[in-house]
């Protein structure tokens, strides 16, 4: 039937939409969230959410709350939240988050760094190890 977007955005949950006909080359700094769903290369800084759709593509240094992807991205993100890949996910680059969710499917080749809560006493040498990711082919 109708194919659904890969990425659940309620239309009061996004500030900013950046649509599949539009490209942006710059800066941008947002206190709320964005979508994109075009093409954006540069620097983008979000208090709030960000968002890249199934037929988005970003080349950016990003700094965002929480950040979902389902289409392409390349470069560097910080999440003080949550970094979420859909199946249609490609992400290539340098990522920090405080947590990490990837669904069957998605690509991510890069490195990751994640902060992780203090389990034990043992453990607390562990805490700020630095993982390196990549694509696995079957």
């Amino acid at each position: 039937m109708f194919k659904k977007d890969n990425i659940e955005t309620p239309p009061d949950k996004v500030n900013t939409f950046i649509g599949k006909d539009t490209f942006l080359k710059g800066s941008l700094d947002s206190k709320g969230s964005l979508r994109i769903d075009g093409k954006v290369e540069g620097q983008i800084n979000s208090k709030g959410d960000f968002f890249v759709g199934e037929n988005g593509s970003v080349a950016a240094d990003l700094k965002a709350r929480n950040v979902t992807i389902a289409g392409h991205f390349d470069g560097t993100i910080e999440a003080g939240g949550r970094l979420e890949l859909k199946r249609t996910a490609v992400a290539k680059g340098t990522f920090k988050a405080n947590a990490l969710h990837v669904e069957d499917g998605a690509v991510l080749d890069g490195s990751m760094d994640m902060k992780t809560r203090e389990v034990s006493t043992q453990a607390q040498g562990k805490n700020n190890e630095r993982s390196t990711l990549s694509k696995i082919e079957p």
